[in-house]
């Protein structure tokens, strides 16, 4: 057994807590890889798009977060969407998602998607049975004009066990820097956990194609979950880092005269200090 994978299991083949100092090495090495991506991105007018979806409390927006947390908000979009608007309920179903997809140098993330429809919508009845079945029926040929377009699109599947869901949300309930992430929705869902994997099956089952397949990810350790969704989804885009660029910093000009104003400026108290 290699010296990384000790970190991963122990001797008799159990997992055991990976290590704090050992998550950030690996996730540093992965930020760079990401910024090399970015570079390649914006030099070669790629178009990404990835979706992740999963069941509540999967690690979603986590795992966005540690992609995003080091690149460029201008080339890596993260896309949200909240509740339709009347408006956009009349529309097309794909209408308000196709506004998002990338352009030439872009990397936008799904944190949810269309999927929506095959998953909480359907499960939790916002929208007839015949039109989830309308949409598992065209998302195929949806997805492969966009792939057609020149997009790459990932698709990641976080799944996460029951005991794990209820664990996270009871940690939503009981603190207070987690209970905005509890919602209504979240509540009501939780006692559908099987309406919820049957959509999944039928989802994966009618979605899953050789142009936009879908990847699925366990998420019940979020630190390994993590390093291995951003570990293959940098496997996944046909990136090459560049030729690193020669930086100095330019000479900094004299103060010509220049003075500090005497000025009534409020500053902010120091109760920490300050240097």
């Amino acid at each position: 057994m290699s010296k990384k994978a000790k970190h991963h299991a122990g001797d008799d083949g159990s997992k055991v807590r990976m290590k704090r100092q050992v998550y950030e090495d690996e996730m540093r090495r992965l930020h760079g890889e990401l910024v090399a991506m970015q570079e390649w991105v914006k030099a070669t007018g790629a178009k990404i798009c990835v979706v992740f979806e999963g069941r509540d409390t999967a690690g979603k927006g986590g795992t966005i977060k540690r992609i995003t947390e080091r690149v460029s908000p201008r080339v890596f979009r993260v896309v949200a969407l909240p509740t339709p608007t009347e408006r956009e309920k009349s529309q097309m179903y794909a209408q308000r998602y196709m506004a998002h997809y990338p352009a030439a140098g872009e990397v936008v993330i799904f944190d949810r998607s269309w999927y929506n429809r095959a998953g909480v919508e359907h499960v939790m009845g916002f929208c007839r049975p015949e039109e989830t079945e309308r949409f598992l029926e065209t998302v195929p040929a949806w997805e492969k004009a966009m792939t057609d377009s020149g997009i790459l699109l990932l698709k990641y599947w976080l799944e996460v066990s029951p005991d794990e869901q209820t664990r996270r949300l009871q940690s939503r309930i009981d603190d207070p820097r987690k209970v905005w992430k509890l919602t209504d929705m979240d509540l009501k869902s939780y006692s559908h956990w099987y309406d919820y994997s049957r959509a999944r099956d039928a989802m994966l089952a009618a979605t899953d194609t050789a142009w936009a397949p879908w990847f699925i990810a366990g998420a019940d350790d979020k630190k390994r979950a993590r390093l291995n969704i951003i570990t293959h989804l940098l496997s996944q885009v046909p990136y090459e880092p560049l030729k690193p660029r020669t930086i100095n910093l330019p000479k900094r000009q004299g103060p010509k005269g220049y003075r500090e104003p005497d000025l009534p400026l409020r500053r902010i108290p120091t109760p920490f200090g300050e240097l």
